[in-house]
């Protein structure tokens, strides 16, 4: 099963500077474990205690995942996920 993850630019450190990467896995969660064995890393930035981090929002086809099931959302061949960490700061 092929799924493109596009990767943010704070977390292409982990991918050698791709901007997508494809990965494998029936749910998010195996998606994250496929990509953190030939990412070393990444899987952590990503996920905490099993859940997604508070901080990080992923999308499935342009759907956020916490309005799905979340890190067991489940993934089909051709999918496409985002990762995006949530920003903060500016001006004041």
């Amino acid at each position: 099963m092929a799924i493109e993850v596009r990767i943010p630019t704070i977390l292409r450190t982990y991918t050698n500077g791709e901007k997508a990467v494809a990965g494998a896995g029936a749910t998010l969660a195996e998606l994250f474990a496929d990509l953190e064995s030939r990412h070393p890393g990444v899987q952590a930035r990503i996920v905490d205690g099993g859940e997604l981090r508070r901080f990080v929002n992923v999308y499935l086809n342009d759907e956020d995942v916490r309005f799905l099931d979340g890190i067991n959302t489940k993934l089909t061949d051709g999918d496409n996920v985002t990762i995006l960490p949530a920003v903060a700061g500016g001006m004041r």
